[in-house]
C-alpha cells in the first residue's frame, strides 16, 4: 500500500469526499503537514492529540500527522473531564488539535521516545475502553492499518472501496472506512447517524457503496420503512461493534438487507472475519470466513489446538495486529489471545459463543449471556436487554436481566412465560430490572460495571 502523501497526491484532482470539499481537504492536509515538518526539523516529532470535531479537519489532520511521522492519538471530543484527565496524564501531548482550541507547545517534544524500538513511525494510537471504561490506546502503524485494508479488498475482490460512514472517525470502525476509501482511490461519504435517521440522505449510487453499522443502529433503521428500503440498496451493510441478536438478523434477512456480520476489534484494525452478504441472505449464521491477512486458531485451556466444531479460546494471528497498548508493546506481536470463545465449523466459518469473562456460573451450570439475551429479544417485548450475574450465596451467581420494555405495561412475568418453552429453567433470569436506557457506548457495547451498580441499587443491597 502507498504512503499517506502518495495517496493524498493521487486523489488531488478527484472529487472523492462526498458532502465535503475534496480540494479543501487536500489543502488543509498539505498545510498541516508543512507545519509539522517545520516543527520536526528542530526537534523530535511532536506527540499530537487529535480531537477535531469537524470530519474534514479531523481526517486532514490525521493524514498530515501520519505523513510527518508524528505519533498521533485519536480522541473523542465528547469525553468527560475524568476521561480527558486520564488521557493527558498518559499522553503528555505536545500539540492538541480540537476540543474547542488548537494549541501547541504544551509539552516538550524532546522528551518523546518511540515506544517501539527501531519501529517506523508514524505511530497511530486508537482508543479502546472495552467494558471497563478505562481508556487505553492500541498502538497501530500505517502498515497495520493498510494490512487490514489489503485483506478487505482481497476478500471482497475489489480494486476501490466506496464507503458511507455514519460511525465516529476517532474509533477504529469509522477510521477504517476512511482508510479503505483513501488508500484505494474510492469515494467516502460522511454523515452523522442522526442525520440519516432524520432522512437527510446524500445522493449517491448506493449499490456501489459499503456502509458500516452497529446493531442498535440497524435496529432503528429497520423500524422506519423508508430507511429500510434505503438500506436495502447498499452493496454491503457491514455489521459489527457488538453481538447482534437473532430477531434483528432475521428481520434484516426478511427485508433483503445485504448484511455482512463481522468479527474484529480495535486491536485487529477492524474486521478479521466477515460473513458475505450472499451467505447471510441464504440463511448462514456466523461471523463468516477469515480474511486473507489473518488466521484464527481455537485452543483449549491447556493451549492445545482444537478441531472443527470444538469450542475454545480464540487466538488471532494477523498482519493488522496492534503492537501493544501505549506506551508498552506486547512481547509476542504476531499473536493475540482474546477473551472470546468460539469455534470454526467444517467450512472454516467462525462462530462466536460469547466472552469468557461474561460467563455466568449458577448452580454449577455455565451460562453465556448472549444465548439468554437472544431468546429474550425474540419475545419482541423488549427494546434492549443485557443479562448479568450477581453474587448469590446459594447459587454462586443469580441470573439478572436488565432490560428496556417496549411497552410500559410489559411485565417480567409475561416475558418469563414466553421463555419457558425456549430455555431451560436454570437459564431463565431470577431478577428482572426494567430501565429507560442501558449504558452502551457509540459502538453498542455495554458497560457491565455500570450494570452491576444498577442491579445493586435496584435490589437495595448486594446479595451475599
Amino acid at each position: 500500500m502507498q504512503r499517506p502523501l502518495d495517496c493524498l497526491n493521487n486523489l488531488a484532482q478527484d472529487d472523492w469526499l462526498i458532502g465535503y470539499n475534496s480540494s479543501e481537504f487536500n489543502q488543509v492536509a498539505q498545510e498541516l503537514y508543512f507545519e509539522l515538518t517545520q516543527l520536526s526539523a528542530w526537534r523530535t516529532p511532536p506527540k499530537i492529540i487529535l480531537a477535531e470535531r469537524e470530519p474534514l479537519r479531523f481526517l486532514a489532520s490525521f493524514i498530515a500527522a501520519c505523513a510527518a511521522n508524528c505519533p498521533v492519538f485519536l480522541c473523542n471530543p465528547d469525553w468527560g473531564t475524568q476521561e480527558w484527565q486520564q488521557v493527558f496524564d498518559l499522553v503528555q501531548p505536545d500539540i492538541i488539535w480540537g476540543i474547542g482550541n488548537r494549541e501547541s507547545g504544551i509539552g516538550n517534544g524532546n522528551n518523546y521516545q518511540c515506544p517501539i524500538p527501531h519501529a517506523p513511525c508514524p505511530m497511530i494510537m486508537i482508543p479502546t475502553g472495552g467494558s471497563s471504561g478505562q481508556i487505553k490506546f492500541a498502538i497501530h502503524t500505517w502498515e497495520t492499518l493498510t494490512a487490514s485494508v489489503q485483506g478487505f479488498i482481497e476478500y471482497f475482490q475489489l480494486k476501490r472501496v466506496n464507503s458511507f460512514c455514519v460511525l465516529p472517525l476517532h474509533h477504529v470502525s469509522g477510521l477504517m472506512q476512511f482508510m479503505r476509501s483513501f488508500t484505494t482511490g474510492g469515494k467516502l461519504a460522511i454523515l452523522p447517524f442522526k442525520a440519516v435517521e432524520s432522512g437527510q440522505i446524500l445522493n449517491i449510487k448506493k449499490s456501489n457503496f459499503f456502509i458500516s453499522l452497529v446493531p442498535t443502529q440497524l435496529q432503528r433503521l429497520l423500524e422506519n420503512p423508508e430507511l429500510t428500503e434505503w438500506l436495502s440498496q447498499f452493496n454491503t451493510v457491514l455489521l459489527g461493534g457488538a453481538p447482534a441478536w437473532n430477531e434483528l438478523l432475521e428481520k434484516a434477512r426478511f427485508h433483503h438487507i445485504r448484511l455482512a456480520p463481522t468479527y474484529g476489534m480495535t486491536e485487529t484494525a477492524s474486521q478479521i472475519a466477515t460473513l458475505k452478504p450472499d451467505d447471510f441472505l441464504s440463511g448462514k449464521i456466523s461471523s463468516g470466513q477469515i480474511l486473507p491477512h489473518a488466521q484464527i486458531t481455537i485452543h483449549n485451556q491447556q493451549g492445545k489446538i482444537l478441531n472443527s466444531n470444538q469450542i475454545g479460546n480464540i487466538t488471532i494471528h494477523a498482519q493488522s495486529l496492534a503492537l501493544g497498548y501505549y506506551p508498552k508493546t506486547r512481547e509476542n506481536q504476531d499473536t493475540f489471545q482474546v477473551d472470546d470463545l468460539g469455534f470454526l465449523d467444517d467450512q472454516n466459518y467462525l462462530n462466536i459463543v460469547g466472552r469468557g469473562s461474561d460467563k455466568i456460573i449458577t448452580g454449577g451450570e455455565n451460562i453465556y449471556p448472549a444465548e439468554i439475551e437472544s431468546a429474550i429479544q425474540a419475545t419482541q417485548m423488549v427494546a434492549d436487554i443485557c443479562v448479568i450475574g450477581i453474587p448469590d450465596k446459594h447459587w454462586g451467581q443469580a441470573l439478572t436481566a436488565i432490560y428496556i420494555p417496549k411497552q410500559s405495561d410489559t411485565s417480567a412475568l409475561k416475558i418469563q412465560t414466553l421463555l419457558k418453552d425456549k430455555l431451560s429453567k436454570f437459564k431463565i433470569p431470577k431478577y428482572w430490572i426494567p430501565q429507560q436506557n442501558l449504558p452502551r457506548n457509540s459502538q453498542g457495547k455495554i458497560n457491565r460495571q455500570q450494570l452491576q451498580q444498577i442491579a445493586t441499587e435496584f435490589l437495595q443491597n448486594p446479595i451475599t
